[in-house]
């Protein structure tokens, strides 16, 4: 599209795709204004007729990252259906394909260094995705004595911090270099073991 034939929205949307692309080849920090500018066909001071600078831009395609992340996770809680237990895997589960299927989000949400609370759109929109796990992890726990029931925020922590390991191994380096196991199953077995731990899951039998 030449730049006369941006329009006013379709400017900005143009802007975050551009950046979207350069913050999954180069990372977060790797890139200027000027290069997301170019990439959009626009001239840098075009730019600034959407967003302050970079890290406003990157904030921007961090807040839609996470009104999608959101929505990723609703589906995949399906109000704790079939049950909770299930609907917990599924929610970590989506976490995965979610990093797998929007790197450029993903990186812009977790990897840029910027708070979530920078603004209050990004902080509504980080706080609802968030709040959907936490209710997953709620809604699990529910099932174990309240003297056992360890605070849902820990573990819901604790899964997510699995969660993006597990995404970190597999998104720096090549197939089967430092991960060899596929990543659903590692982080499958992963929260399995975590589960046991918590006495979620039965023991396993050794026959």
């Amino acid at each position: 599209m030449s730049k006369q034939g941006y329009h006013h929205g379709n400017l900005r949307m143009a802007l975050m795709e551009a950046a979207l692309q350069l913050i999954k080849t180069k990372g977060p920090t790797g890139f200027t204004l000027s290069e997301a500018a170019k990439s959009a066909g626009v001239t840098p001071a075009a730019v600034y007729r959407h967003f302050a600078g970079r890290e406003d831009l990157i904030a921007e395609c961090a807040r839609m990252g996470y009104v999608m992340f959101g929505d990723t996770m609703e589906r995949a809680w399906n109000a704790g259906s079939p049950s909770s237990l299930a609907a917990f895997g599924a929610v970590s589960r989506a976490y995965l394909t979610f990093a797998q299927n929007h790197p450029g989000h993903y990186m812009a949400m977790f990897e840029s260094g910027l708070s979530p609370n920078r603004s209050p759109d990004l902080a509504l929109a980080s706080e609802r995705a968030q709040g959907v796990i936490l209710r997953a992890t709620d809604a699990m726990l529910a099932h174990l004595p309240a003297h056992a029931r360890p605070p849902s925020a820990m573990v819901s922590a604790h899964v997510a911090a699995m969660a993006h390991g597990v995404v970190e191994l597999h998104s720096r380096a090549r197939p089967g270099a430092h991960a060899p196991y596929d990543p659903e199953d590692l982080l499958e077995s992963g929260i399995g073991i975590y589960l046991r731990g918590l006495g979620v899951l039965p023991p396993d039998r050794l026959s």
